[in-house]
């Protein structure tokens, strides 16, 4: 550089500031996703139990969503609509993939283009902390799906929130090394969370953050001094329900704290930061999905509609909400459309940037899909719902009828239009069945 002529490295240099400034322009992205949180386990979707100041500032800062949905009602196959912006069955990942073999019901496509993977070519560091859930086998390890630092947990779910153990194995990961860390999950992956933006502090570079949390899944186990504070608060709670509302307010007293981190780096400024859940709430741990009906592993709406809030300073305004409907999967292609990066091909999704900007709406009235597939009493077979515009068709066992629901009408699904409006139904059937022939060509065993 110094045998240069003088304007010519002036040059040089101007070129390389101005392309750093460039990268700055595009905005960090933070994603939280949590595990099983019903629709009403937050203030601002008008909690009964839980006080949850953090997200409810959250919401004040952004968009908080009334009508978006989880792209199935259990954990890992929206997962897999998140990485890769299709719909889960489109990647192998139907239901919820475990480590018994005999009881897993996904292999997560190699094939499939991941978020971390386009958002790389973008230029972004990309960062996975938490609970993975798409597979153990080498090849769909997060390394090798496009994320170059992860910290957390590869399996299912924790059998305990303390020992991190999954039927007597450690799935506890720092990229490829195993480790044994102490404390309650929800905790160490706030931390681990908040080192990473450190790291990320002074570099140029824009990053993407994955953070997902196991809480509030069971087993609900919150730590004691939690407990103790909403039992004191409200002591007319059922033990159960005590305890989920402790495991939430921790979790939302820990989703604060990352929070703070980004503005005290002065991150928050330039960060588009999406929360969501990865289905509704679990009925059996008393788990409060507002008004809607069902819960987790339901079709009806309390197991697929999730609280979802977006926060992007002078992007998006501030304490705003919309009843635009969209779905886990339109994530990707609104992250990449934010980030100035190109979408592969083949992505269901839809990006709803525009209305995070608050420009006019694009229809949200396409034809949506959920599935899920799974052992024991639903053997091994698939059940689905379809919603087109405001009529939704579902099951919530592969073994019962399906019915039909006018959702302008009826959104709490309570009478069943199927016999009355056979044109329609067979007209959302014959859809349905489309897709599950093109989803019989994926592969989905290993």
């Amino acid at each position: 550089m110094s045998l240069l002529p003088s304007c010519v490295r002036s040059l040089c240099f101007l070129l390389f500031f101005t392309s750093l400034a460039f990268a700055q322009q595009k905005p960090n992205i933070v994603m939280i996703l949590v595990d099983d949180m019903g629709w009403g386990e937050v203030g601002v979707y008008g909690s009964k139990y839980c006080q949850t100041p953090h997200l409810d500032n959250l919401a004040k800062q952004g968009m908080r969503f009334t009508n978006f949905y989880a792209n199935s009602t259990v954990c890992s196959p929206t997962r897999a609509a998140l990485m890769t912006g299709r719909y889960p069955d489109l990647v192998g990942v139907p239901g919820v993939i475990r480590g018994n073999v005999e009881n897993s019901w996904g292999y997560f496509s190699p094939k499939a283009i991941t978020l971390p993977q386009v958002l790389k070519t973008a230029g972004y560091q990309t960062a996975m902390v938490g609970k993975w859930h798409l597979g153990l086998e080498p090849e769909n390890h997060p390394n090798r799906r496009g994320f170059t630092h992860f910290h957390g947990f590869l399996e299912d779910m924790m059998d305990d929130y303390y020992t991190h153990l999954r039927e007597g194995k450690n799935w506890m990961r720092l990229n490829g090394q195993v480790i044994d860390p102490q404390g309650h999950a929800t905790d160490l992956f706030t931390q681990w969370a908040i080192d990473y933006l450190n790291t990320q502090k002074k570099n140029p570079k824009p990053f993407f953050l994955y953070l997902a949390y196991n809480a509030p899944h069971f087993p609900v186990q919150p730590p004691q001094e939690w407990l103790e504070k909403v039992k004191k608060r409200n002591p007319n709670l059922s033990e159960k329900r005590a305890k989920l509302t402790a495991l939430i307010e921790h979790l939302d007293e820990s989703i604060g704290k990352v929070m703070e981190v980004l503005r005290q780096n002065g991150q928050a400024d330039n960060t588009l930061i999406v929360f969501s859940s990865d289905n509704g709430g679990l009925l059996s741990d008393e788990a409060d999905n507002g008004i809607w009906k069902g819960g987790k592993q339901t079709m009806y709406e309390g197991g697929i509609r999730v609280p979802t809030i977006a926060v992007w300073k002078n992007k998006i305004n501030a304490n705003t909400k919309t009843d635009f409907r969209a779905l886990t999967m339109d994530l990707l292609p609104t992250f990449c459309e934010a980030a100035g990066a190109k979408l592969p091909p083949f992505v269901d999704g839809k990006s709803f940037l525009s209305v995070l900007k608050g420009e006019p709406k694009t229809s949200s009235d396409r034809p949506t899909f959920w599935v899920r597939r799974e052992g024991g009493a639903y053997g091994g077979q698939e059940y689905y719902a379809l919603r087109e515009g405001n009529w939704k068709i579902l099951q919530n066992t592969p073994f019962e009828p399906f019915q039909l629901f006018d959702m302008s009408k009826d959104s709490l699904e309570t009478t069943d239009f199927r016999k009355a409006n056979k044109p329609i139904y067979d007209a959302l059937e014959k859809k349905l069945r489309r897709h599950i022939q093109k989803a019989g060509a994926v592969n989905w065993q290993k």
